[in-house]
């Protein structure tokens, strides 16, 4: 999967009836997490990024 295919299929998830975030939003939004994410230690960056991925391993059980 490439950048551009995780952002449409985030897109998808994040896009309900309930809330209608649209593409461009959503790859703004991701855009600027990952900036954000660049300019922290390498270190600091990656402890984020599992603990986030730890914590929505919770929500898929």
């Amino acid at each position: 999967m490439n950048v551009n295919e995780f952002y449409n299929e985030v897109s998808r998830k994040v896009d309900t009836d309930k809330t209608s975030i649209g593409v461009a939003e959503t790859k703004r939004v991701l855009s600027e997490a990952f900036k954000i994410l660049a300019a922290m230690p390498t270190a600091e960056a990656f402890d984020i990024v599992a603990k986030s991925i730890s914590h929505a391993a919770k929500k898929l059980s």
